[in-house]
C-alpha cells in the first residue's frame, strides 16, 4: 500500500489533452522576434495557448487565442510547427497531461487594447532569449530552434 503522501498527490488524468498555440512572431531590425506572455496565476512566460473551439481548425483557434491573450493578429501557418507537453492545474486540484500544438503567427497587427490585456504582460525578445525565459524543455527547444 501506498504511503500517505502518496495518496494526497493529486492522481494526473492519463491520457494527455490537446491544446493548441500560438508562437507570433515578427521581423525586427536585428532579426526574427516572437512575443512571450505571463500566464494569468503563476505569471511564467509562456505562449498564447487554449483549448480546441468548435467549428475552428487548429490554426484558427491559435490565431484567436493569441488575439485574446496577447492582442496579436495575423496568420498561422497551417502545420504545426512541432508539439510540447505540461502538466496542467486543473480547479480540481488534478493534474491533466496536456499536449500542446504549436502554430506560427506571423503579427501584422499589435493591439494596445485586447481581451485579457489587465491579466497578462507581453515580452518581444529573441528565440534564444525566449527559450531561456520558458519553463517546458520541449518547448524551449522549439523556441531556440525557431527561424521565422
Amino acid at each position: 500500500m501506498g504511503r500517505k503522501s502518496d495518496r494526497l498527490r493529486p492522481e494526473p488524468d492519463r491520457e494527455p489533452r490537446t491544446q493548441y498555440a500560438a508562437l507570433p512572431w515578427r521581423r525586427a531590425e536585428d532579426g526574427i522576434q516572437v512575443l512571450l506572455i505571463t500566464s494569468r496565476e503563476s505569471r511564467r512566460w509562456v505562449i498564447p495557448k487554449g483549448w480546441p473551439m468548435r467549428d475552428k481548425e487548429p490554426g484558427p483557434c491559435a490565431a484567436q487565442e493569441a488575439f485574446e491573450e496577447a492582442g496579436v493578429i495575423g496568420p498561422t501557418k497551417r502545420r504545426s510547427l512541432g508539439v510540447y507537453h505540461y502538466d496542467k492545474r486543473l480547479r480540481s486540484g488534478r493534474l491533466q497531461h496536456v499536449r500542446v500544438m504549436v502554430y506560427p503567427l506571423e503579427v501584422r497587427e499589435e493591439r494596445d487594447i485586447w481581451p485579457e490585456m489587465a491579466e497578462r504582460d507581453r515580452n518581444w525578445t529573441t528565440p534564444a532569449d525566449a527559450a531561456s525565459l520558458v519553463d517546458e524543455p520541449e518547448l524551449k527547444a522549439l523556441l531556440a530552434k525557431f527561424k521565422g
